[in-house]
Formats: C-alpha cells, sequence, structure tokens
C-alpha cells in the first residue's frame, strides 16, 4: 500500500476513535519532539565545525584565521543557495510571522532543511549570529507541515507553529516556562486554556529530547550566588536606561546596515564587501567570533581575560579600564558584526547576539561602578544578567521573555524586582524611539503584523485579490447614453459601471441611479454621453499600498459599498463590502473553530 493508502486509513481510523483535542494533543507532542531534534542537529552541527577548527587549526594559526574562516563560510553559504537551493532564506522569526499572518500558516517545505544547512555553516565559520532564529524556522516549518499532512485546519496549524516555536526555545536554552512565554509574546498569541496545553506539552517533549541528546549540559551554566541588595536599585535603573539606549542604538544599526545592503543589486558583490568587513571587525575583535556563548559564561564566572580572549594587539588586560573599553567595544561592534554577517548572505538568528550585548553591557557597567573610587560594590555576576535582561526587553520587544528566561537559566529568581524593573525601563525607552521590534518591522510596516486584536488580525490574513472582483463592464467617456443601456446595463447585473480613458487609468464611476430617469428617453441616446453623467468614486483602493485593515476603514468613511482598486496606476477591478465582509466572517472561521 502506498504512503497516500496508509495516511488516509490512519485518517479514517482517527476520526473514528481519537477526539479532535486528543490529536492536537499528540501533535504537539510530536511537533515538541521534532523542534527539539532540529535544535539539537543545528547545534551539534555548529559545535563540530568549531570543535574542528579549534582542535586542528586554531592551535597552530590562532587569530590569524579569525578574518578567513568566516568569508568561507559565507562563501559556502552563498554556493549551496545559489546551486542546490535556488530559494530564498529569510530571518527564521520574521519569516515565520510572515507565514502566520500573510500565508494562514503554510510554510514551504524546504524551510525545514534549509537553515540546517546554511546556518551551522555561517555560525560555525564564525559569522557573529546565533542559532534560535534558525532553531525556530526550522521547527515553525515541521509544524505546519505535520499540521498539512493531517490535514487539520488554520487554527490547529497556526497552534502548532507555536508549539513548535515553543519546543524550539526549550530545546536551546533548557527552559520550559520562558519558551511558552516566548511563544505567547512573540507571536502576540490569545491563549485560551485549550491551547496552553499543547504548548506544555510541546515544551516539555522537547526540552526532553534535549536532555536525551545533550545530557543535562546547558548553554549558560551559571547559578545565582549574589542576592539582591535594595540599596543597588538606583544603579540597576541606571542600567536600564542604558540597555534601553543601546537597544535603540542596536536597532537603528540593524536597519541601516540592512538597508545599505539592499543597495546591491549583486549577491556576489554583497558577499564580497560584508565578508571583507566581517572578517576585518572579527581579527581585530576575536571575540565577536560565532554566536558568543563563551563571552557570557566567562563574564558571569568572573573570567573578564578569558572572555575578551587573545587580540592581535599587545594590551595590558590586567588594566581595568581597559578591559571595560573592550567590553563596551563589544557592546557597540557585535550589532554591527551581526547584520554585516546577514547582509553579506548568512543565516542565523538576533536573539543569542542580543544576550552577548546585554552581558558585556552589564559587565562593564558594574565594573565602573566598583572602580570610579565612590566605594560603591555591586554584583558583577548580577549586574551582567541584568544587562542582558535589558537588551533582550528593548531590541526583541519581549520584556517577559526576557524575565522569565534570565531567571529560569540561572536559578535567578532572587533577581525578580531588578529583572522586572530593568525590563520595562528599557523596553518603554526603546517602544518610544522604535515602535516595532527587528522581527516585526517589515511587516508593520506592510500592515502584516500579527497583534492582540482579533479583528485586524483575521482582516489581515484575508488576501486582497480574493475580494477583488474583475467582471465589471468598462466605459469610456465618449460613449452615448444609448451605447450605454445596450452594451452594458443590458447586459450586466451590476448598477454601477468603472469609466476609464484609452490607458485604462480611472476616472470615475457611472451608476444606474444616475440614468434611470433618462433611460426612457430615446431623443438624448445619441447626445449625451458618457463623460457628462458619471460622477467621482468615494473612494480609490491602492493594490500596492493599502491593507485589508486600511480598506475596510475606507468603506467606513466613505459610506460606500463598492470601491474601484488601482493597480500599477490603472484601473484593476472593484471591492464589495458585502463580500470583503463574507471573506472576512469565513476567515474568523478558519481561524476560530
Amino acid at each position: 500500500m502506498s504512503f497516500k493508502g496508509v495516511l488516509r486509513n490512519f485518517l479514517i481510523w482517527k476520526y473514528k476513535h481519537i477526539s479532535e483535542q486528543q490529536f492536537i494533543y499528540i501533535l504537539s507532542i510530536l511537533v515538541g519532539f521534532l523542534a527539539g531534534i532540529g535544535t539539537v542537529i543545528l547545534k551539534n552541527l555548529t559545535h563540530s565545525i568549531r570543535y574542528f577548527f579549534n582542535l586542528y587549526i586554531f592551535k597552530d594559526y590562532q587569530n590569524s584565521l579569525y578574518f578567513i574562516l568566516p568569508i568561507i563560510g559565507l562563501l559556502l553559504v552563498y554556493i549551496i543557495k545559489q546551486t542546490f537551493l535556488k530559494k530564498h532564506i529569510g530571518h527564521g522569526i520574521s519569516t515565520t510571522l510572515h507565514a502566520v499572518s500573510k500565508l494562514n500558516g503554510i510554510i514551504p517545505r524546504y524551510n525545514i532543511y534549509a537553515a540546517l544547512i546554511t546556518a551551522p555553516l555561517t555560525v560555525g565559520f564564525g559569522g557573529s549570529v546565533g542559532l534560535q532564529g534558525p532553531a525556530v524556522s526550522v521547527g515553525a516549518a515541521l509544524g505546519s507541515n505535520a499540521a498539512r499532512l493531517f490535514h487539520m485546519n488554520t487554527k490547529t496549524r497556526l497552534l502548532l507553529i507555536a508549539c513548535a516555536a515553543t519546543g524550539a526555545m526549550a530545546s536551546m536554552f533548557k527552559a520550559p516556562i520562558a519558551a511558552i512565554v516566548f511563544a505567547i509574546e512573540i507571536f502576540s498569541l490569545d491563549i485560551a486554556f485549550g491551547a496552553l496545553i499543547p504548548l506544555l506539552l510541546a515544551s516539555v517533549a522537547a526540552i526532553l529530547t534535549s536532555y536525551f541528546f545533550l545530557g543535562t549540559d546547558v548553554l549558560l551554566r551559571f547559578k545565582l550566588t549574589d542576592t539582591f541588595q535594595i540599596e543597588d536599585i538606583g544603579f540597576y535603573a541606571l542600567l536600564a536606561v542604558a540597555t534601553g539606549f543601546i537597544s535603540v542604538y542596536y536597532s537603528k544599526v540593524f536597519f541601516g546596515i540592512t538597508n545599505y545592503f539592499k543597495t546591491f543589486n549583486s549577491r556576489a558583490k554583497r558577499l564580497l564587501i560584508g565578508g571583507l568587513a566581517i572578517g576585518t571587525m572579527l581579527y581585530i575583535v576575536p571575540p565577536l567570533y560565532g554566536e558568543g556563548y563563551g563571552i557570557m559564561n566567562n563574564l558571569l564566572k568572573g573570567d573578564h581575560i578569558a572572555a575578551i580572549g587573545r587580540t592581535p594587539f599587545d594590551l595590558d588586560l590586567e588594566n581595568i579600564w581597559i578591559v571595560i573599553g573592550l567590553l563596551l567595544g563589544i557592546t557597540v561592534f557585535k550589532a554591527i558584526a551581526m547584520t554585516t554577517t546577514f547582509g553579506a548572505g548568512g543565516v542565523g538568528g538576533v536573539f543569542i547576539p542580543t544576550l552577548v550585548m546585554g552581558s558585556a553591557l552589564g559587565n562593564a557597567f558594574a565594573k565602573i561602578i566598583n572602580h570610579m573610587g565612590l566605594h560603591f560594590q555591586v554584583s558583577e555576576s548580577n549586574f551582567t544578567l541584568i544587562g542582558m535582561t535589558g537588551l533582550m526587553a528593548g531590541v526583541l520587544h519581549a520584556p517577559l521573555t526576557a524575565i522569565f528566561l534570565i531567571a529560569e537559566i540561572t536559578g535567578g529568581y532572587e533577581l525578580f524586582v531588578p529583572l522586572m524593573l530593568v525590563s520595562a525601563i528599557s523596553f518603554a525607552i526603546t517602544k518610544y524611539y522604535v515602535p516595532h521590534s527587528i522581527y516585526t518591522l517589515k511587516l508593520a510596516k506592510r500592515g502584516e503584523l500579527i497583534t492582540y486584536d482579533k479583528d485586524k488580525n483575521v482582516l489581515m490574513m484575508l488576501e486582497i485579490d480574493k475580494v477583488i472582483e474583475t467582471n465589471f463592464v468598462i466605459l469610456n467617456p465618449e460613449m452615448k447614453l444609448g451605447d450605454v443601456l445596450k452594451n452594458a446595463v443590458a447586459k450586466s447585473s451590476r448598477n454601477h459601471f468603472p469609466v476609464v480613458n484609452a490607458t485604462n487609468e480611472f476616472l470615475g464611476v457611472l451608476r444606474l441611479d444616475d440614468i434611470r430617469h433618462l433611460m426612457f428617453n430615446t431623443e438624448l441616446y445619441d447626445k449625451v454621453d458618457v463623460e457628462s453623467l458619471m460622477n467621482a468614486s468615494a473612494g480609490l483602493i491602492t493594490y500596492e499600498k493599502d491593507t485589508m485593515s486600511t480598506i475596510m476603514d475606507k468603506f467606513k468613511t466613505s459610506g460606500a459599498w463598492n470601491l474601484p482598486v488601482i493597480k500599477n496606476g490603472k484601473y484593476y477591478g472593484y471591492i464589495s463590502k458585502s463580500k470583503l465582509l463574507t471573506a472576512y466572517r469565513r476567515q474568523l472561521i478558519n481561524v476560530t473553530h
């Protein structure tokens, strides 16, 4: 029996013996397991590449290859994209959010393996990006295609994508609670209790998978030893302000460099310029190499010399102010190195680089306080953790994820007060200057961003092409009344007719009500033309610009029931309010049942 036959028999058996809710629970466990496997593969491939270089190459050539290896990795990614994949690989979380908002959660199958191949090459060869985004991308693709395989509806498909994102996060950081918060916060999920259970099951399945394959080792190996001191609250508030403005800097750098690389039409040119730039930065500042977990772990252990590592310059790392300068340099240049890696064609995520920047900033901030001669003494490890929280809350616009992730992976629940304080302040400052995060800015500009507003979400999921009607009889301004009655009114069930010129530019509309009083006056048939009878439209819909939410607003403000659509400056068709509302109701049923 073929696979399709086996699947069909299974679906029939499932329909008879398993309820829909029970099957969703089973699928959530499966998706969590698959997301965990995908994350384990990503981590192992990346670390194997790094281990090979450390074992056979770096021990002999050391920092001299920091320049060339990232370029080789980016070149390999370029070749794979151009030769084998021949597909666009977007940033993991942004691409997933777009699929949720505009594609009803349908993600192409190639996304399952694309990031598994290209992200380890990018990061393993030294690209200054992370693996969390690719892990979410792989998991989301698995969740989407599992839902399609078993013919699940749109609502369930979106839920399984959230389960996959939860699983990827839980497996990466071994933080099951923070993983659920991450999925809810980043994907703007409106979670009822029934939907929360699948997220819990996916998180548990993923983290057990990670424990099975990777053991109990965690990415951030630290246990909280210094408790929160109330007298330090002022310094935490100052750190919050610092992380807020650094988050703004991070976002501006990301958008600026990304837009700069878009000016190059040639991918090869992007690779050349970006590869040389990232190679130079990594040679000068070696800690920028790869994800940067070594920086975070060594700073948390209090070993700033190991965190900074060897540099090509003969610097006195016993001088604390030189160390502080280098840590601030890591904070500044990590954002540049990360975005340049993306610009050159690398595949990775922004989540972990954000943590690296926060750890360097928080540690440098604590060192400044402890060595400025005013007899203050604060915990450098605590400020390192809080710095990570502040950057995550600001850059990713995810304050709750920031709080629970740092608390969970470090056992730092005693720091909840400064965690909440810094997250809130950093998020508020960044939100004021940068309304949307790195993940969501492009989607927000196109009106495709999922929010907690259900009505807007449903409208956003509608496709404009499916509500445009093009079967209208088109008139030109020179047509006489008799021609209109014979060739338009008599042959159409519509009560209004678009008027266009010779180049198909929209001029106005002729409604049946406009000519009803003239229809039986045969003397006017050859005397009155369309131009003298037509009226301006109550509004226009621009195909390339207007979102479905904007279109609905135009119907409300104009009071019209039909509005013309203009595409590339030409008349394209009409949207009727009744058809739009019908499509809205159908989509609402799809995502809520």
